[in-house]
């Protein structure tokens, strides 16, 4: 079963995602900030999605991708942006540092799961 590691410091959204995840047939893995979510991929979790928030303590959604990127089992790994930030130039500093793509919260279940099956289809 495909594994999605989800990124925000809101436990409300983490809560939801996962419930909308698992709803769908995927196993979730959850962590407060970029620093949690480090630390999880330097322990040999392989997510097939990777769903970050861009404003997070510690080390924000922009770290987080830029050293996602320097882990080899993480480094194409798709990373989608799920933020209530709706500018451009954010949106841009996320895609050069390596982001895949890009969701403003609230995003809808239906779009969110179609954007995850379209990376990595449930078996």
């Amino acid at each position: 079963m495909p594994t999605i590691l989800v990124l925000d410091d809101s436990a409300t959204m983490v809560m939801s995602l996962s419930h909308i995840l698992k709803g769908a047939g995927y196993e979730v893995e959850t962590g407060m900030n970029g620093r949690e979510g480090i630390t999880k991929l330097s322990e040999g979790i392989k997510p097939s999605v990777i769903l970050t928030d861009l404003n997070m303590p510690e080390l924000d959604g922009i770290g987080f991708i830029k050293e996602a990127r320097k882990i080899a089992s993480a480094r194409y790994t798709p990373i989608i942006v799920l933020t209530t930030e709706s500018g451009g130039r954010k949106r841009d500093e996320a895609r050069a540092a390596g982001a895949s793509g890009w969701l403003t919260k609230p995003a809808e279940p239906n779009q969110l799961l179609s954007v995850v099956k379209q990376l990595c289809p449930v078996k």
